[in-house]
C-alpha cells in the first residue's frame, strides 16, 4: 500500500508549478516513502515464500521470486523504447521536447499494475503453518521448562502440586460454571491478552538473546556484509551504466533529444538481456545442486575477474570485447551474489527472526548502494573510472571472504536447529 501511495505521489509531481529544485525535492520525498515500502517488501516476500516452501525446493522458489527483478529491468527497458516511439512524432517531428515529461510519468505509473494486481492477495494472505508452528515450538519448550520448575517446587511444597492439578482440571469444568466462575474466566482471558502483549515484547528480547551468541551473530554479520559489499559493486556499475553505454556507443551523446533518449533505452535493453535474465535462470536451475555458498563465492570471484579486466583494459578494449566482458560481469553478478544474498537470510535464520534479520541484511545492501551512487561520479572525476572499478574488484574479493562466515543452507531447517538449541539451553540452565 505504501508502494502504491508513493508511486502515485511521484507521478503527480507538479513540475509546471514548482521550480526545478522544488520538483526534485517533491520527487525525493516520495521516493523515500517508496523506499520504506520496498524495504518492507524485501523481507516480507522472502519470508512469505520460505514459510511455505518445501525444504528441497526452497532455494528454487526464492530464486524464481528474485529473478523477477531481472524481468522487471528487461520489461522496464522495453517499455521505455515503446513509450518513446509513441512520443517520436510529438518530440522529434513537432519539436515539443518538453513533452518528455509524460514519458517518465507513464513508465513510473506502469509499476502500479502489478502493485494493484497483487494487493488483494497480499492483504488477505493468512499466516503460514510454519510461522504458527515456530511460535508454538518456542512456547512448548518454555512450557516444558516451566513444568520442570513446578515439579521441583512441588517436591519441596505439596500445595503447589495441588494447585497445578486444580488448574489443569478447571479447563474440563467449562460447562458447569457459576457466575463467580464466569467472572474469573473473564479475568483469565484478560490475563491471556496481557500475556500475548508480553510475548510480542518478548520477541525482541528473544531476538537479542539469539544474536548475542557469536555463532548466530557471525551469520548475521556475514549476510549483512556480503549484501553491503555486493551492492557497492552491483549498483556502482548498474546505476552508472552511462559509462558502459558510452563505451559501446549507446550513451546518447549525439543527435536530437529524442534520438539520445532512444539510444540509451536500446543500450539498457542490450545490457539487461545479455546479463541479467540468463544469470538469474542459471542460478534457479543449479541452486539446489551446487548450494548457495558455492554459487556466492564463485559469483563474487568471477565478477572480480571481469571487473579486473574492465579496469585494467578500460581504454584499450574494443567495443565487441567490452560488451562481452560486461555481459559476463552481469551474468556472474546474477549467477552469484545478487541472487544468493537475497536467498541466504531467508534460509539461514529461524522463522521467529527471519524477517527482521532479512530486513537488516537488505538495509545493509541498500546502504552500500547509496554509498556507491553518491561516490561514483565524484570518484570517477578525481581518480578515474578504472580506479573506481578496482575498488569494486576489492569489494567482490572481500565479499567472497565474508561468505566463509556463512554455513551451507541447502536442506537445512533452521527451526529444527533452533528448537534443539532451546532444549539444550534449557537443560544446561536446569
Amino acid at each position: 500500500m505504501l508502494i502504491i501511495l508513493a508511486t502515485i505521489g511521484t507521478i503527480c509531481d507538479p513540475t509546471g508549478f514548482l521550480s526545478p529544485s522544488g520538483s526534485l525535492i517533491w520527487l525525493g520525498v516520495w521516493r523515500i516513502i517508496l523506499g520504506i515500502g520496498i524495504g518492507g517488501d524485501y523481507p516480507m516476500s522472502a519470508s512469505v515464500a520460505t514459510d511455505r516452501a518445501n525444504l528441497a525446493r526452497r532455494g528454487t522458489l526464492l530464486g524464481y521470486i528474485f529473478a523477477n527483478q531481472g524481468w522487471g529491468s528487461f520489461v522496464g527497458s522495453l517499455a521505455t523504447i515503446i513509450v518513446l516511439l509513441c512520443y517520436k512524432q510529438t518530440m522529434d517531428v513537432d519539436g515539443h521536447t518538453s513533452r518528455v515529461d509524460g514519458v517518465w510519468r507513464i513508465l513510473v505509473g506502469l509499476s502500479l499494475i502489478p502493485a494493484f494486481g497483487t494487493l488483494y492477495q497480499r492483504l488477505t494472505l493468512p499466516e503460514s503453518t510454519r510461522y504458527t508452528e515456530a511460535r508454538k515450538a518456542a512456547q512448548r519448550v518454555q512450557d516444558e521448562e516451566s513444568i520442570e520448575e513446578l515439579k521441583k517446587k512441588s517436591n519441596a511444597d505439596p500445595s503447589v502440586a495441588e494447585k497445578v492439578v486444580s488448574d489443569n482440571n478447571s479447563s474440563s469444568e467449562e460447562g458447569t460454571r457459576t457466575p463467580t466462575e464466569a467472572e474469573s474466566a473473564a479475568a483469565a482471558s484478560k490475563t491471556r491478552a496481557k500475556e500475548l502483549a508480553e510475548a510480542k515484547k518478548g520477541h525482541f528480547k528473544d531476538f537479542f538473546a539469539y544474536f548475542s551468541e557469536w555463532r548466530h551473530l557471525k551469520v548475521l554479520l556475514g549476510t549483512c556484509t556480503c549484501w553491503f559489499l555486493l551492492d557497492i559493486a552491483f549498483y556502482g556499475v548498474n546505476l552508472n551504466q552511462n559509462v558502459v553505454l558510452e563505451q559501446i556507443g549507446f550513451d546518447g551523446s549525439d543527435g536530437s533529444p529524442w534520438n539520445r533518449l532512444f539510444k540509451i533505452g536500446v543500450g539498457n535493453l542490450i545490457v539487461t538481456a545479455l546479463g541479467f535474465v540468463p544469470g538469474y535462470y542459471v542460478s534457479i536451475l543449479t541452486i539446489e545442486k551446487l548450494g548457495r555458498k558455492w554459487i556466492q563465492i564463485q559469483g563474487f570471484l568471477m565478477a572480480a575477474l571481469f571487473l579486473g579486466i574492465l579496469a585494467g583494459k578500460f581504454t584499450t578494449l574494443s567495443t565487441p570485447a567490452f560488451i562481452v566482458c560486461f555481459a559476463f560481469l552481469q551474468f556472474f553478478f546474477n549467477f552469484g551474489a545478487n541472487m544468493t544474498t537475497y536467498c541466504y537470510p531467508a534460509e539461514v535464520f529461524p522463522t521467529r527472526f527471519r524477517a527482521s534479520a532479512h530486513g537488516m541484511s537488505a538495509a545493509c545492501g541498500k546502504a552500500g548502494a547509496i554509498i556507491s551512487a553518491l561516490a561514483f561520479n565524484s570518484l570517477s572525476k578525481s581518480i578515474g573510472t578504472p580506479a573506481v572499478l578496482w575498488i569494486f574488484f576489492a569489494c567482490c574479493i572481500a565479499g567472497a571472504a565474508c561468505t566463509l562466515l556463512l554455513p551451507e543452507v541447502r536442506g537445512r531447517d533452521p527451526d529444527v536447529i533452533y528448537e534443539q538449541e532451546l532444549r539444550e539451553h534449557g537443560h544446561a540452565h536446569h
